[in-house]
């Protein structure tokens, strides 16, 4: 385990004031590339792990029923600020461990984790959550940066992980590290920008 809860509450809650300024910029082409084409039906029930400030809560459509959750309150009251100046009557805010989540099985459709399997202490927990919540034939969209597929590129990201833990994140992990063993059907899987550094990854949950 990289490093434990509290140690990410406090890491976030730092960058709460200052992450739209600084994170939101770097990542908001691929969030927007990524959530406008997510092609949400009308109605649908829509989680978003570690919404961080709200950033993605705007581009969602009005018409599905979105609940975001995130471990870091201050990052929640930002999101929470957001929501209530562009009056997202469709969206609600819980602070919960990704990895332990207290929704029933079957709970949505769509599951949304941007820049998040990286971040946490444990990404299997945090997949075996979102296997869980998400109803069979639904989808699970996972943002983030993935080892790459050079050698070299690998082996430096490998090496530099360690140092990256300390501000909340890991370079380590490759797409099929995170989603082999879990039944999930892979759909798509392709680089974003800025500089394809980030990868979307679509998969069908296709739990019995």
């Amino acid at each position: 385990m990289p490093f434990d809860r509290d140690h990410l509450e406090r890491v976030y809650s730092t960058y709460a004031g200052v992450y739209d300024r600084v994170f939101g910029r770097v990542f908001q082409g691929s969030r927007e590339a990524v959530v406008r084409n997510l092609k949400v039906e009308s109605g649908e029930r829509v989680l978003e792990v570690g919404v961080g400030t709200g950033l993605c809560l705007p581009l969602y459509p009005r018409e599905c029923d979105i609940t975001a959750i995130d471990v870091s309150q201050a990052m929640l009251d930002k999101a929470a600020a957001r929501v209530e100046e562009l009056g997202l009557t469709n969206v609600k805010l819980l602070k919960m461990d990704a990895g332990e989540m207290e929704f029933a099985e079957d709970s949505f459709d769509l599951v949304v984790a941007a820049y998040v399997v990286t971040a946490v202490p444990d990404y299997r927990k945090l997949m075996k959550e979102m296997v869980r919540v998400t109803r069979r034939g639904g989808r699970l969209i996972l943002l983030n940066h993935f080892t790459q597929d050079s050698p070299i590129v690998a082996a430096v990201e490998k090496a530099i992980s360690p140092i990256c833990t300390k501000i909340g994140f890991r370079t380590d992990l490759s797409v099929d590290a995170v989603i082999d063993g879990w039944p999930l059907i892979k759909e798509r899987d392709e680089r974003v920008k800025p500089l394809g550094m980030w990868h979307v990854v679509e998969c069908v949950n296709n739990k019995k």
